[in-house]
């Protein structure tokens, strides 16, 4: 995990079109420099919130945001019920977040969730807080996952897209420095 600077929450800030919660640190950037998918820790103002990677790019959340529309979602939920390899390493990927999401939480933060009774929302869920293993949520949350670490959805969708980064003449990220 690398530090966040000031500049990088700048353009977090412009990436999302608001200030970002709970930004601890960049897991991936692009070519170019700018944050393309950052880590959240997994407790804000006191409560669980399990999206440990964000996707900020704006180039690949608009190319991600297509193939949802065209129904993506849906194809890969088929091709998870057909393959059960598929689905075992969509298993591993959830374990594997989970595992991280953990490390993120300090002891404080586990005495907390645990008194609450609210540590299995985080203990028990995988990436995006999906309790069913053979669903998808949302495919920007498989690709952030994807590029910080390893997924086998996040990485079927990064392969459909034609680009994963702007064109070096038409850099999104540029235009907000």
């Amino acid at each position: 995990m690398e530090p966040v600077s000031l500049e990088d929450k700048r353009i977090i800030t412009h990436q999302l079109g608001r200030s970002p919660r709970g930004v601890v640190g960049i897991a991936k950037r692009c070519a170019y420099g700018f944050p393309q998918v950052v880590i959240v820790h997994p407790l804000l103002e006191g409560k669980p919130f399990p999206t440990m990677y964000w996707l900020t790019c704006p180039f690949l959340f608009r190319a991600i945001a297509s193939l949802e529309a065209g129904g993506m979602i849906r194809r890969i939920e088929e091709a998870i019920r057909r393959d059960s390899d598929l689905a075992s390493r969509l298993v591993h990927a959830h374990r594997s977040y989970i595992e991280q999401r953990q490390r993120l939480l300090s002891r404080e933060d586990l005495v907390y969730l645990e008194g609450k009774g609210i540590l299995p929302a985080l203990m028990e869920r995988g990436i995006g807080g999906i309790a069913d293993f053979s669903r998808i949520k949302c495919l920007h949350l498989h690709a952030a996952h994807a590029l910080a670490s390893d997924n086998p959805i996040g990485r079927i969708v990064l392969e459909s897209l034609a680009r994963r980064e702007c064109p070096s003449d038409n850099v999104i990220c540029a235009a907000l420095v």
